[in-house]
């Protein structure tokens, strides 16, 4: 289908509706909704927030963000999951523009009035920049050092950066409102992976998904191992699913750490049976499967003395567990998630 791409049109006070599902995150919320209120925008603006059922304190949050701001409303978002909380926004949304917002980010002041201009000069349906994952304890520094490089999260431009041009997906999202209602909004059985697969309709039907790095929006990392082995193996899950729901729009990159789990897992069961070679007297030339795991070792090895250098001892030490558990988790979800394995593939929402 050829290009359909709007026609640039000067508008610099366009309204722009902010749109942010939230769900159990009093501890970001309120930077993330400040970050927004102290943009230096100048056009009318609304700030949606999709409220999930929440128990700890998020709900009473943002009520009081609320009645503190006339443009802050809250939506009740009875489904709880991201892409319903953002379709319920965008379907509120009274304005032309709609900005994404994740309660984890915090957006730099000029992020709107950039965004716009750049929505508007390129005629794009939608235009996002780079997840700069930023960690405050040295275990979230680690975390954000892995999402920064083309050895954790596979050098996708939106975590890595690069030159501003069409992509296809971007971080978070500033979208045209009729664009979003024209390919119909969010998929709300996928919940990850979402913003992908969306940016794979816009495309489809003709819009332009623009990438630029002017756009950085700060992203504090989960703060626990635990969390981030959940949300790896969650978001492994379901860009399985996506890979084979969609085959010929996922690229080799998606298969590389779940190719790496299957052969570290491979290696280990080989080299188990080489000791039992050696233990019952018969040649263990089945002992040469640990030299996968083995590789894959001082690959991370490496990987922790080229990026971690410099970053301080205790977050190059938990860097050295930290890249492990994003590939082996991710890697560990993607097989299930492609192989269509999982029975209720719903209930692994990462959090």
């Amino acid at each position: 289908m050829p290009e359909q791409h709007h026609q640039a049109t000067p508008s610099p006070l366009v309204g722009v509706s902010y749109v942010m599902p939230v769900l159990n995150d009093a501890t970001h919320v309120r930077q993330a909704v400040e970050s927004i209120l102290a943009q230096d925008y100048e056009g009318p603006v609304e700030v949606l927030i999709a409220l999930g059922p929440s128990i700890d304190g998020t709900g009473e949050l943002v009520a009081d963000l609320a009645d503190r701001d006339a443009r802050v409303r809250v939506l009740d978002n009875e489904v709880g999951s991201t892409p319903a909380g953002l379709n319920l926004g965008i379907r509120a949304a009274v304005h032309p523009v709609v900005v994404r917002v994740d309660s984890h980010s915090m957006l730099p002041a000029e992020y709107t009035r950039i965004a716009v201009d750049v929505l508007e000069r390129t005629g794009a349906d939608n235009v996002g920049g780079i997840m700069d994952a930023q960690g405050i304890t040295p275990f979230q520094q680690a975390v954000a050092l892995a999402y920064t490089t083309k050895v954790g999260l596979g050098g996708g431009s939106f975590h890595v950066g690069g030159e501003a041009g069409p992509a296809d997906t971007v971080y978070l999202g500033v979208f045209r409102r009729e664009a979003l209602l024209r390919v119909g909004l969010f998929d709300e059985r996928i919940k990850r992976g979402q913003d992908w697969e969306l940016n794979r309709r816009l495309r489809a039907a003709g819009g332009l998904v623009w990438f630029t790095p002017e756009l950085a929006v700060t992203y504090r990392p989960r703060a626990t191992l635990e969390r981030l082995a959940r949300q790896m193996f969650s978001t492994g899950l379901w860009r399985g699913e996506l890979a084979r729901s969609f085959p010929g729009a996922s690229g080799i990159r998606y298969f590389v750490p779940p190719l790496m789990v299957v052969g570290v897992f491979v290696g280990l069961v080989l080299g188990i049976a080489g000791l039992v070679q050696v233990a019952v007297g018969a040649t263990p030339w089945l002992l040469l499967g640990f030299a996968i795991p083995a590789v894959y070792l001082v690959f991370v090895i490496l990987a922790t003395l080229l990026y971690a250098r410099g970053h301080g001892v205790r977050t190059a030490l938990w860097f050295l567990v930290v890249l492990p558990c994003i590939h082996v988790f991710w890697g560990a979800g993607f097989v299930p998630g492609y192989l269509s394995l999982t029975s209720n593939i719903a209930q692994h929402t990462g959090r």
